[in-house]
């Protein structure tokens, strides 16, 4: 069932609208005002909007162009319902680049034709749009000769998302129907023990995947992915790697090779969890975070105290007390959330 997106500040005419959108056939959401209405079709990502112009807040004009200066809602189908007639009040919708331009009093034939030759037309646009991307994309799958040009590829077709500091980018047990890329930023990827305490499973950055299942079974994600900073991912299927790994031999040994000195980190991760003294594994965690932010000496790293102790395994309070010795010890400088490497030769010797 296609979604349509009324935006309408007079309640009388949004409720009898809705109506009458909903007996032919379409789910509708409403927003009293401009302001709310983007907000739902950000969210929501209707398939169609039907929008007032003169609105409180914001007016049709504001949310049309809001919306096409959004990625998400861009290519969204928009229509114009008002009582103005006047030719340049048309002129200026259809530059901002409406669909279509209803004038009050409509019927309800008009309202529902209108609604569905755009959905139409904007399926029609899609199915192109797709196969054209798949034949191009199919062309260049082979001739994909390395991992950078992998890289590339995921660049030039991939699906470009951004999530902000703090946001969650999937959680453990979600179908893993996307592999990613990072772009820029830093992600952490992390689980809950039996306990409920986070451990923190991996730190990855920029030119690094995420995301990675098995490509035989439908097998749903195994951690938890969360960005630490700011961070742009671009992401294509899973179906589809996997195609381009089955064409080239080349990028499947690299491939494979990635994940083995991924494999070989994670286990010396582990073994300095399990062996390593609480003083090195807390200098040892500092300067891994240093260099996945890619820090240098005597620049602010800025990071959470519970995603240190979680990446080092240890107590956070027990955290908090080897870096105040190492504050006292000149090995760091410590104001507030930020840690300054201050003699990391020394660092590196703790044992």
């Amino acid at each position: 069932m296609k979604t349509v997106l009324l935006i309408e500040d007079d309640i009388a005419l949004r409720e009898n609208t809705a109506e009458l959108i909903e007996l032919s056939g379409f789910h509708v959401l409403t927003a009293p005002n401009g302001k709310i209405g983007i907000d739902i079709a950000k969210n929501k990502l209707p398939n169609i909007i039907v929008c007032d112009i003169m609105m409180p807040e914001i007016d049709g004009y504001g949310v049309l162009e809001a919306l096409t200066g959004y990625n998400e809602t861009s290519q969204i189908p928009f229509i114009f319902l008002s009582a103005k007639t006047e030719h340049k009040e048309i002129r200026k919708g259809m530059n901002l680049g409406a669909d279509d331009y209803l004038t009050k009093p409509f019927d309800e034939d008009e309202l529902i034709s209108a609604i569905e030759s755009r959905l139409a037309k904007a399926t029609l646009i899609s199915n192109l749009y797709n196969q054209q991307t798949s034949i191009e994309a199919s062309n260049n799958n082979d001739h994909l000769k390395s991992l950078n040009e992998l890289k590339n590829f995921f660049d030039d077709y991939g699906e470009v998302i951004t999530f902000k500091k703090g946001s969650i980018i999937f959680n453990e047990g979600d179908h893993s129907n996307k592999i990613y890329l990072i772009s820029k930023g830093i992600v952490k990827g992390h689980k809950m023990d039996q306990s409920g305490k986070e451990l923190i499973t991996a730190l990855y950055e920029a030119d690094s995947f995420l995301g990675i299942t098995s490509f035989m079974d439908i097998v749903p994600y195994q951690e938890s992915a969360t960005a630490i900073e700011n961070t742009t991912l671009t992401a294509i299927n899973k179906s589809e790697l996997k195609k381009i790994l089955e064409n080239s031999k080349n990028v499947s040994l690299e491939f494979m090779e990635m994940l083995t000195d991924n494999l070989s980190t994670i286990k010396e991760q582990l073994l300095q969890m399990a062996y390593s003294s609480m003083r090195k594994k807390t200098a040892q965690t500092i300067m891994q975070f240093a260099q996945v932010l890619n820090k240098k000496p005597n620049e602010d790293i800025k990071i959470s105290r519970n995603d240190l102790a979680s990446v080092a395994g240890i107590a956070t309070e027990s955290l908090i007390r080897t870096l105040s010795s190492f504050k006292k010890e000149g090995y760091l400088e410590i104001q507030g959330r930020n840690i300054k490497i201050l003699k990391l030769q020394e660092l590196k010797m703790i044992d």
